[in-house]
């Protein structure tokens, strides 16, 4: 009879074979990127609960401010109905995001850094929390989250992928800018607490220790805000 854990490690192997195949059959940094992309998407809503939804969007607020284009957001499946969609290109409203994640065929030094500039262009737009009708009466507006922000990669370009070299250069990375979670497939997944401390998988669970992690993660945030619809009519 299998275990749980083969189960498991079946899992990671076919995720690691098919970001493996992109890397190898796509020539073209871009379209190696974008494949990346579209498989890490795919997979991320295969095995994330329904109530979220997963795409590559820019995030918006009610002041007109805009991010930088994010190539992962797991945002609110249930009442984010003010999504829009033009020429191929998806807007998601802040309030909405639960996290966000850049996507690399390898990180490095400069990956990260990246990363940590479109989690700042996220964290710094303004979000609405408005108060919600119920049966009994109305809750009060909902305290906002922090949005936790990653980097997903097939690969690291540190001899020792997750090592003390890679942990200096994610905990350097703060406030606004700073990484909480990700995964690197051929090494591990890893994720940063609240109070900073480094922690990382074995390789040979790397993708579903990232799911546990990532699910923690979305657990604790619980429920994204109500949006203030209002505050966005203002801007027609």
């Amino acid at each position: 009879m299998k275990s749980l854990r083969e189960v498991y490690k079946q899992v990671q192997y076919q995720m690691a074979a098919k970001l493996s195949a992109s890397n190898e059959a796509v020539f073209h940094s871009g379209e190696k990127g974008s494949s990346s992309e579209a498989d890490w998407i795919e997979w991320c809503r295969t095995y994330l609960p329904k109530r979220y939804r997963i795409d590559k969007a820019f995030i918006v607020d009610a002041q007109d401010n805009f991010s930088e284009q994010i190539d992962m957001v797991i945002y609110d499946a249930q009442y984010s109905l003010l999504v829009f969609e033009h020429n191929n290109v998806r807007y998601v409203p802040a309030e909405s995001v639960y996290c966000i994640f850049e996507i690399k065929q390898e990180i490095t030094k400069q990956y990260l850094d990246y990363a940590g500039e479109k989690a700042q262009s996220v964290r710094r737009l303004h979000r609405t929390s408005a108060p919600v009708p119920h049966a009994a009466g109305t809750y009060p507006p909902k305290k906002l989250h922090f949005i936790p922000a990653g980097i997903l990669a097939l690969n690291s370009s540190w001899s020792d992928p997750l090592g003390d070299t890679f942990k200096n250069n994610l905990l350097s990375l703060n406030g606004d800018s700073s990484l909480q979670l990700g995964c690197v497939i051929n090494a591990g997944a890893f994720t940063v607490s609240e109070k900073g401390e480094f922690d990382k998988s074995p390789k040979d669970v790397a993708i579903i220790s990232f799911y546990f992690r990532l699910l923690s993660c979305l657990q604790k945030i619980a429920t994204v805000p109500a949006i203030d619809i209002e505050a966005y009519e203002r801007l027609l």
